[in-house]
């Protein structure tokens, strides 16, 4: 069953994190995910709710986007966004 990674991102060293986004694309792909959602226009219908940035990622399954996100490849800029944001992530199966 797909999964998807929903990433809500607060970025505070924007330039840092244009290298975080150099290194991420490869990362994904090489695990047969995709981007669904990078960081379009959001807007809040409920509750006050309002992202700076909003991430979805979809991947063949939930094993797999865990195997992503613990990959050495993705470590290293797991590592950068680390250092030019602040994030949460979660993983759920999709339909």
């Amino acid at each position: 069953m797909p999964a998807l990674v929903l990433v809500e991102v607060s970025i505070h060293n924007p330039e840092l994190y244009e290298e975080y986004k150099k290194h991420t694309l490869a990362t994904i792909e090489k695990f047969g995910g995709r981007f669904v959602v990078r960081g379009s226009k959001t807007e809040s219908l409920e509750g006050e709710w309002n992202p700076e940035r909003l991430v979805f990622l979809e991947f063949p399954d939930v094993q797999t986007a865990k195997d992503w996100w613990a990959s050495p490849e993705y470590t290293i800029a797991k590592n950068i966004r680390y250092r030019a944001a602040n994030s949460k992530m979660l993983v759920v199966e999709s339909q």
